[in-house]
């Protein structure tokens, strides 16, 4: 149709609703502006920024020169970071897998209705209202082999045994996992929960009706319909691993020796301990690319390609 035929108050209509949403949405737009201000320079920026020192020679101050890939070059065969990437892929497996597991466990017991169900839930989330520091302190306390459970089953007169994980270097990052599975399979708990809570109770009367086995409901059955919490814990989970730190540093200082070295650790010791900003600079590049690498199949199959697909 021409522009020229369409009635004038269908065209005042529009004009009507058009300075309408912008009246709305205007002060809306205005009150975000300082946020995405933040992001741009703050976040985007510096990350820009530390990327581009990655490149350079800097040491005790920053530098903009250019060396190419020679940080890259030394950061590959430093041994102190191959033990941290290797830390953290061995804590990040067992931790997100290992919270999902007991996680769910956790939430199938409570969907049970359970008696005392909110003390239950409340014990059961109450670690993760903890910060990783005072977890951390709590289980070095436990763990120290002087001080906790070696000592307390020997006092009872148990003297062989021995659990001296946390000054033995094979085994002392499988106690940082230890804490983080404490520590977080409450929040996987509580996800799944929720999404428990909203399985329709047709589906359980059916399986019973049909006399499928309750296992065989919760995995070909539940488990489907709880992919997005999954998908949720998951997410957030591995921002747990990524900025591993803080448990660390409270439980062994990355020992004994490098044996608990992470990559967050590596970045800020080289930071701010050993002056060598590059370096340091070019490990936390590393660990952006390989979050990037991680999430963008994920962005992508949930949004992109969500988007793309017809109604």
């Amino acid at each position: 149709m021409d522009s020229a035929t369409i009635p004038v108050p269908t065209v005042r209509a529009a004009s009507t609703q058009g300075r309408r949403l912008v009246r709305t949405r205007l002060p809306a737009a205005l009150a975000l502006l300082p946020t995405a201000l933040v992001v741009l320079v703050v976040y985007i920026g510096c990350m820009l920024w530390t990327v581009r020192l990655s490149f350079t020679s800097s040491t005790l101050l920053p530098k903009l020169d250019w060396v190419g890939l020679a940080q890259y070059s030394r950061l590959f065969v430093n041994d102190r970071f191959v033990t941290s990437a290797e830390n953290i892929v061995i804590f990040g497996v067992l931790f997100i897998s290992g919270c999902l597991i007991l996680g769910f466990l956790l939430a199938v017991f409570i969907d049970q209705n359970v008696r005392a169900e909110g003390i239950f839930r409340t014990v059961f989330l109450y670690p993760y209202a903890m910060s990783f520091v005072v977890t951390g302190v709590a289980w070095q306390w436990f763990l120290n082999p002087g001080l906790g459970l070696q000592k307390v089953v020997r006092d009872l007169g148990f003297e062989s045994f021995t659990f001296d994980w946390l000054v033995n270097p094979d085994m002392a990052i499988y106690t940082i996992v230890i804490a983080g599975l404490w520590h977080g399979s409450g929040l996987t708990m509580a996800i799944l929960l929720a999404g428990l809570r909203g399985v329709d109770e047709d589906l359980w009367k059916a399986a019973k009706v049909d006399g499928v086995p309750t296992w065989r409901v919760y995995t070909s059955i539940v488990l489907p319909l709880l992919r997005p919490m999954v998908v949720t814990a998951t997410v957030l989970l591995a921002t747990g691993v990524v900025k591993l730190y803080d448990l660390v540093v409270a439980m062994t200082m990355g020992g004994p020796g490098i044996a608990t070295e992470v990559p967050a650790k590596f970045v800020m010791d080289h930071l701010f301990e050993r002056n060598n900003i590059a370096l340091g600079t070019a490990a936390a590049t590393i660990m952006l690319i390989t979050v990037v690498a991680v999430l963008a199949p994920w962005v992508y199959a949930r949004y992109i390609r969500a988007q793309r697909r017809p109604a």
